[in-house]
Formats: C-alpha cells, structure tokens, sequence
C-alpha cells in the first residue's frame, strides 16, 4: 500500500495541495474544508506545515502558492497512484473480473481465446492474434455471449475521431441557418451520431439522419470513444461548452465545427 493511502495524514496534505493548485491565489479555506472533509482549522494547520515544509508560499494575506517543490510533491504522488490503479486494474480486477465477449465460433469451457474490440463490442476467437487474451468460463457457440476472465494484455481499440457540430438556437435561425452540405459532408461516413437540442434533430433529419442518441448525449459520446466508436455530435451552440469540457476531462481529441451559413 502506498504511503498516500496508508496515511490519512499524507492524503489531507495531497488533497490541499491539489485544491490550492487549482485554485491559486486566492485560495478560501473553507472551501477546501468543504471539499476535503475536514474543518477549517485543520485546513489552517495544514497550510502552516505545508508552508514550512516548503511547499506552498504565502504573502501573508490569505494568498497561497504551491511551489516548484510542491508541484513536484504533488506529481511524484499521483505517479504512485497511477502505478497502484494500474496494479489494481491489470494485475488484480482483470483476473478475478468476467468480461462479456461475443463468441466468433463454437468454444469449450476452459479454452483460451484472443480478444478484439470492433464497433464498441468485444469478440472472442482463436484464429486472429491480439495482444488481449482470456479463458472462457463457459461452452459457446457461435455468435452467442460468453463471458471471459483471466484477462492478460490490453484490449487494442480503433482510433478515435469525435467530431463537435454546432448549430445557432431557434431564436438565433436553428436548422434553418445550418450549413446543410456541411452538415451531410460530416455525417456520411458516421455510424454513431448523437444530438443535442432539438434543432440540432432537426438539422440531422433534413439531411435524412436520425441520430443514435439525443438523451444523455455527452456521457454516451464518452463511453463510446472508451469502446473505440468515433462519433459526430450535432449540438446547439450553448450545450457545446460544457459538451467539451466533458470531453477534455476524460482526455478526448475533438474537432469542432460551426455549421452557421
């Protein structure tokens, strides 16, 4: 276990940093109080030690800095957590956890098989060679479920490409001032269209395109590209912010179209 987990200690002083990082200089301590679960007072203890120890910097007017040594506090420590999540994912939950995969011909119980990714959907077989292999728990024919454990290697995905449309509001024009030949040039290759805002459905139907999805849009464009399905989101302009900071957060590429004439 590392030392971050180990000590409740240790942890406080990681989240305080992190929160007065992110939020530099001017840093309330309540704030973080609020955020990390603890009192104000304890928040204010902690800052004391953490400024003598060297790792944040105060004028002496409620304004914090984390320094250059904090900085490197804060990143050898979420290294460690990074290389424990990875343990705990690759070397832990992928033996003990059932994966669903489909079966590409008739297995027995026991066999080991490869496993792809295509269309966002997981397929076992025995004949094309992948980095990704199990055992499977079950007898399965042919394009029927089966479930998978002993996970060993990383499940190859496709490339990417999430493609972010925006259309103006109705009291801006909606569909009627969307780009249409635009609109038809960015949809005809995509087999997973998601839309956000009613004139963006409208805009996908004069193409002749139902999306995918409409409810619930952006998380389903996230668990997507998790699957290794590229997708195109048609969406009105004042949903594109938030849309992209979802993206950026999970650390999704984008490319971002504005389909107004």
């Amino acid at each position: 276990m590392i030392d971050l987990l180990h000590s409740k200690k240790e942890s406080t002083k990681f989240q305080i940093l992190v929160e007065i990082t992110a939020h530099q200089p001017n840093v309330r301590q309540r704030e973080i109080a609020e955020k990390v679960g603890i009192t104000p007072q304890a928040v204010s203890e902690y800052i004391k030690e953490l400024t003598d120890d060297g790792l944040i910097f105060s004028d002496g007017r409620v304004r914090y800095k984390v320094t250059k040594k904090g900085i490197e506090w804060v990143l050898e420590r979420t290294a460690q957590l990074r290389r424990y999540a990875n343990y705990v994912m690759e070397d832990v939950i992928s033996h003990v956890s059932v994966w669903t995969a489909i079966a590409e011909e008739d297995y027995k119980a026991g066999q080991k098989v490869f496993l792809v990714m295509r269309n966002g959907l997981l397929y076992a077989n025995i004949k094309e060679q992948h980095r990704a292999t199990g055992i499977l728990i079950s007898d399965a024919t042919a394009s029927e479920d089966v479930g998978v454990t002993d996970l060993h290697g990383l499940i190859e995905l496709e490339d990417v490409n999430i493609k972010v449309c925006k259309v103006p509001r109705v009291e801006r024009g909606g569909s009627r001032q969307v780009d249409m030949d635009l609109l038809v040039e960015l949809v005809k290759d995509s087999n997973y269209i998601c839309a956000l805002g009613v004139e963006s459905l409208i805009a996908l139907r004069k193409v002749g395109r139902d999306p995918n999805v409409m409810f619930g849009a952006k998380e389903s464009v996230v668990e997507a590209a998790f699957h290794g399905v590229s997708s195109v989101v048609v969406s009105v302009d004042e949903e594109v912010p938030p849309l992209l900071n979802r993206l950026e957060s999970e650390g999704l590429a984008y490319e971002l179209y504005d389909l107004r004439k």
